[in-house]
């Protein structure tokens, strides 16, 4: 008699080429498709934690485009973290109604969160001397919609303040109005349009990922024009300037950060089809 025994995923030696190769042999071989879901998981939360070790510690101290602590006037700090609660509020109830009984669901909105958090940990020198980073909202706005992501930005901003000194806590409201709301509902609405205009599903979350990105870092230079106006030229030359300093390293990283969503999207949409369509049709 055949043994059917499942082996032990105990370990991962030689960057989780055994893994990928149990994978391999339970696809060959025939194993149900409730086994192969399960073992999908365990492969996408290992994933989701390795990269976000790996790639985290290094960009540790460095200065970014995150508003950095105590940057903004008082004034504007508390008016920006006043303007997103409502969101924030909305989103908190969005995400319940579209996890409620589903743990998938929450999987892949853990998965967001942790693809949000890793990219935009990821910084880049900027001819100035600054930084930049992608966002990687446009993948949580896509899927569970631009509100959800305010909240996931929430955390993923606050975790990062605390841990990698990346933002700050007093700028956490600008920087979420910047990454966790106007980013997302850029993407978002970008998305709903090409998909109605008839573009393909690729090119239409490549384009929504990458204005997202872009948009992104034009409601920051805002912000931050709005509270610096520049003694000569105001509030629009002040805006113009902190658009040119990053404008040279953020348009590449828009660019590759589309490039990365498409590849997640497709995978999920691979392995996880049922889900996607269920949040398309909430």
């Amino acid at each position: 008699m055949a043994n059917n025994r499942r082996p032990e995923l105990t370990h991962l030696p030689d960057g989780g080429c055994c893994f990928f190769r149990e994978v391999k042999m339970r696809l060959k071989t025939g194993a149900s498709k409730s086994k192969n879901s399960v073992l999908i998981e365990k492969y996408m939360q290992k994933a989701a934690v390795v990269l976000a070790v790996v790639l985290a510690f290094p960009v540790m101290g460095a200065k970014a485009m995150h508003i950095m602590e105590g940057f903004l006037p008082p004034g504007w700090a508390v008016a920006w973290g006043a303007i997103c609660i409502p969101f924030v509020v909305k989103g908190f109830f969005s995400i319940k109604k579209k996890i409620s009984g589903n743990s998938r669901m929450l999987l892949l909105l853990a998965m967001c969160g942790a693809f949000a958090f890793v990219l935009s940990a990821l910084k880049l020198p900027s001819v100035t001397g600054s930084c930049s980073h992608p966002t990687g909202v446009g993948l949580g706005a896509i899927m569970f919609g631009p509100t959800a992501m305010s909240v996931i930005g929430v955390i993923v901003l606050l975790f990062q303040a605390i841990l990698l000194a990346h933002g700050g806590l007093t700028t956490l409201g600008a920087n979420t109005f910047s990454m966790g709301i106007a980013g997302p509902f850029a993407s978002y609405f970008v998305y709903r349009l090409l998909k109605k205009l008839g573009v393909k599903s690729t090119v239409s979350v490549f384009i929504a990922a990458f204005i997202g990105d872009i948009f992104t870092y034009i409601v920051t230079s805002l912000q931050l024009g709005a509270a610096f106006p520049d003694s000569g030229g105001g509030f629009f030359v002040s805006a113009a300037k902190f658009l040119g300093i990053f404008a040279f390293t953020q348009l590449p990283l828009a660019v590759a950060e589309g490039i990365l969503t498409v590849i997640v999207y497709n995978g999920l949409k691979k392995y996880s089809n049922a889900e996607l369509q269920a949040l398309k049709a909430d």
